[in-house]
């Protein structure tokens, strides 16, 4: 069928103009993934026509017999893919080939590298199937009529990838989509029958409708009724099961199957680190087919982006990104449920309130977290793969999910003093197998870098006597802490907050020798206090420090300095709380400070000392040029 005459032309927006100017010159690797992309899209619409003729079965036109069609005209060079689905308007052809509003095109840019071969595994990530087609084609057409509307408000597009389309209107007696691909000359391997049918049991194999290649061969000799010439019959040959895969049962399932359909699920091109597949019977009735992602999406960090499963009913599609089935805090998981127990016209506020909805995500949830539990007893390189792709994510989880947050503590990983290395290996359950004799907390530090968290004045006295600390300094961590009090009956507790007692871990001799030490020093610590009054809540000589002179340490009920900084540099305006200065009465600045009773530069030593403690701390200078002035004067003092 040719287009209508009466078509005008447009241009892509810029980010497309570029994706398609990638997919034509780059990204050649994988070509054949182009057939993947174009056969899910129209098993999507195959789908959501059947959803919707739930309510309106005139939407099929008298033909509920739903298939996908693959045609090769190698006379014309043409490859054609058609499906009978839901089909599309002039405003649905704009919005999803026309723009990036449902692309993702901006983002997808974004993060190529420059390698080929990685980058052609983008393009299912950012939802960007439909332009793969340019990766074998020179032009591209593509026909379609949305279900019940007119034959004459079918929809022409074309573009050559060049920057520009043709939009137009056409007369369609079917509904669906044709796309219709003008094959470059050096990609004639996929205008080959026995090569498109392999490719389609190769990625495709899983879609529930028939994918149907169109085939011509011999007729045998017997049938030719003696014609000298050899005769050929054409004929429409399935290339795929066409079973839904998570209906069979597990064990005449192959990896291979499994990780083509989380590429279909998921469109990413990747594999899946895990899986779990299960049927349950009984007070619930339901399959569920879950997925580990190996690589984030682009748009993991959007809490409001739709996550979620396809969800089934009875085998029949009811919706993509079905959130209600799991926490946000799994937004990353990927596959399908398929449930016999919710009736087919739930809407997704009914969804919300279902006391099912609710029994199935419980259910859901502690498979996912079983799943997880697994992989990290059994093969835990591939859990580093999956934590240092999702960890900050699962770190929303005791936050969210307070009758899961033991599990989810359990799955958390760190970076500790332990090896000193920035990498989050160290799980709680590690930590508590190398506690001191006689330690009774977990400790930690919270900070805005590894290197920070590293070299704070507060790990001076763990170092000395070999305790463990927890080095965190992603953003999420001050915020997870305050969620996550306990660990196997072990409190957890930050060192930066509060006075420190170590409790067994001193002996007798020290905790007398620190009394002495506070009683010796009042004076000096009332006097930086009175000097300082403007600054601290209060002074005092402390234990913790063995190389610094001093140190901030937050009050216990106050927030913590790490979210105290991350609230302000959101615009976010907190309330005035002082920190405690501690000071180390063994270290020659105090010392000296002690010694000097008449004034002197006491005031400008004091205040450097409480400014190196801020930026030991993590914190910035109020006066840098004021403390500029005082370290110079200091300077000038001992050089006399």
């Amino acid at each position: 069928m040719s287009a209508s005459a009466n078509t005008e032309k447009r241009e892509f927006q810029t980010e497309v103009k570029q994706l398609l100017h990638l997919m034509v010159h780059s990204l050649y690797s994988n070509k054949e993934i182009f057939l993947r992309e174009l056969i899910s899209n129209a098993s999507d619409a195959s789908d959501k026509l059947k959803f919707l003729a739930l309510q309106d079965d005139s939407l099929y036109e008298g033909n509920a017999d739903l298939s996908i069609r693959i045609e090769a005209d190698a006379d014309a060079g043409t490859l054609t893919i058609s499906d009978n689905g839901i089909g599309m308007d002039s405003d649905d052809v704009v919005a999803n080939l026309g723009t990036i509003a449902r692309s993702g095109t901006a983002e997808f840019l974004k993060n190529l590298s420059g390698d080929a071969k990685k980058d052609s595994r983008l393009i299912g990530q950012f939802g960007v199937g439909f332009y793969s087609a340019f990766i074998v084609a020179e032009r591209v057409e593509v026909f379609t009529r949305k279900a019940g509307c007119d034959a004459d408000q079918g929809v022409y597009w074309a573009s050559a990838g060049d920057g520009e389309f043709e939009l137009g209107q056409t007369t369609l007696p079917d509904r669906g989509t044709r796309i219709v691909l003008h094959l470059r000359a050096d990609e004639q391997e996929f205008l080959q029958p026995f090569r498109l049918k392999a490719l389609v049991r190769k990625y495709s194999d899983h879609i529930a409708v028939p994918v149907l290649v169109k085939d011509e061969k011999p007729v045998a000799p017997e049938q030719a009724d003696g014609d000298e010439e050899p005769r050929t019959e054409t004929s429409w040959d399935q290339a795929n099961t066409a079973t839904a895969l998570w209906t069979r049962s597990k064990n005449d399932i192959t990896d291979d199957e499994y990780q083509d359909f989380y590429r279909h699920v998921s469109h990413d091109y990747g594999d899946a680190l895990a899986w779990s597949h299960n049927r349950v019977e009984g007070k619930l009735d339901y399959t569920s087919l879950v997925y580990v992602p190996e690589q984030p999406p682009f748009d993991l960090y959007n809490r409001d982006q739709a996550h979620g499963l396809k969800l089934y009913v009875q085998r029949v599609f009811i919706m993509d990104d079905a959130e209600q089935f799991l926490p946000l805090y799994l937004r990353f998981i990927r596959g399908i449920i398929d449930s016999n127990d919710l009736s087919l016209n739930v809407s997704r506020e009914i969804l919300q309130q279902d006391a099912t909805v609710q029994s199935l995500k419980t259910a859901l949830t502690k498979r996912v977290l079983d799943t997880l539990d697994g992989l990290a007893k059994n093969e835990p390189e591939k859990y580093q793969t999956f934590w240092n792709a999702f960890g900050n994510v699962l770190k929303e989880g005791p936050a969210e999910d307070m009758k899961n947050r033991d599990r989810i503590a359990g799955l958390l990983r760190f970076a500790s003093t332990h090896d000193d290395t920035p990498a989050q290996t160290v799980s709680l359950a590690d930590y508590v197998a190398r506690m001191k004799e006689g330690q009774k907390e977990i400790y930690f530090i919270a900070a805005d870098s590894h290197q920070n968290a590293l070299g704070s004045p507060h790990l001076e006295i763990f170092r000395k006597k070999g305790i463990e600390v927890l080095l965190l300094s992603d953003r999420v961590d001050d915020w997870l802490m305050s969620h996550l009090n306990d660990f196997d009956g072990k409190p957890l507790r930050d060192i930066g907050k509060g006075e420190l007692d170590l409790g067994e871990l001193e002996d007798d001799a020290e905790k007398k020798a620190r009394e002495e030490s506070d009683e010796q020093y009042k004076a000096l610590t009332d006097r930086i206090a009175e000097t300082l009054k403007n600054d601290v809540a209060s002074v005092r000589t402390t234990h913790r420090l063995t190389d610094s002179p001093a140190c901030l340490v937050v009050q216990d009920g106050d927030m913590g300095a790490q979210m105290r900084r991350i609230l302000e540099a959101a615009g976010q305006e907190l309330p005035d709380i002082k920190p405690v200065l501690e000071i180390n009465p063994s270290h020659p600045l105090v010392q000296r400070l002690a010694e000097d009773s008449d004034g002197g530069h006491g005031d400008d030593l004091v205040s450097v000392i409480y400014e190196q403690a801020r930026l030991a701390g993590g914190d910035t200078l109020k006066d840098a040029a004021g403390y500029v002035r005082k370290i110079n004067r200091l300077l000038l003092d001992l050089a006399k």
